[in-house]
């Protein structure tokens, strides 16, 4: 095991040098400086790069899916540039551009919420906290914008794909939930909690706010990208699904 820290950079650097390829998953949610955050990022995604340089070999990063208002999101598109998430998506495009540098790369980005056993610190748990310390359950708007998930261990099997098969410069949606009304969510917060369920400004829920106001489908790309890796197993073997 090697020991490190996405401030460490030379032990991320001689990590990736001695590895078979990279999957980076580490990000500080330190929300109280997000530039902060999004520039050690930065850093960490640069030096396993620099040190992966054409040798072949996987990157894959994780990053998040963009909000796209009134239609269904897809690996096509990108965050706004006013988007409170704008400078992570920065970073996954730094990462697919080392493609042309001989690195494998590809981005897995995630939904909102990544759920299983234990999540105590993912932007459900937050809302619960939120619910707690105003007194009511809420949500923005008339609630019905939509908050995509994906299990954790469904993301997990997409990252394994991904730094296995996915072509240099991919993008992939780790969706397995199309999207839940927000509305509902509060509802089963509020039921839990004892709590009354109401519309809140989107100023109550801090940084959160922005992203509860804006919530199309995202495509379930999880399950796509199964679905496509099997049929092409499949046709290799002359067997027909």
């Amino acid at each position: 095991m090697l020991r490190g820290d996405l401030s460490d950079l030379d032990t991320l650097r001689a990590g990736a040098a001695s590895c078979d390829g990279v999957i980076h998953l580490a990000f500080i949610h330190d929300f109280t400086d997000f530039e902060a955050s999004v520039s050690a990022d930065r850093r960490a995604i640069e030096t396993i790069g620099a040190a992966l340089e054409a040798s072949g070999k996987p990157l894959v990063i994780a990053s998040g899916t963009p909000a796209v208002p009134g239609r269904v999101a897809t690996e096509r598109d990108e965050s706004a540039p006013d988007s409170p998430v704008a400078g992570r998506a920065a970073n996954a495009r730094a990462a697919l551009g080392m493609a042309g540098s001989g690195v494998r790369s590809s981005v897995v980005r995630l939904p909102r919420t990544v759920h299983g056993e234990g999540d105590h610190h993912g932007f459900i748990a937050r809302l619960i906290g939120i619910a707690r310390d105003k007194g009511v359950s809420g949500y923005v708007g008339d609630g019905s914008s939509r908050w995509p998930a994906v299990h954790v261990l469904d993301a997990a099997h997409l990252f394994r794909l991904a730094v296995e098969q996915a072509p240099a410069g991919s993008r992939l949606h780790a969706v397995g939930d199309e999207g839940v009304p927000t509305r509902d969510i509060a509802e089963v917060i509020g039921r839990h909690l004892n709590l009354p369920t109401a519309s809140l400004p989107a100023e109550d829920f801090g940084f959160l706010g922005q992203i509860l106001a804006i919530g199309p489908r995202r495509r379930q790309s999880v399950r796509r990208y199964l679905r496509r890796r099997a049929v092409s197993r499949a046709g290799r073997s002359g067997r027909r699904g």
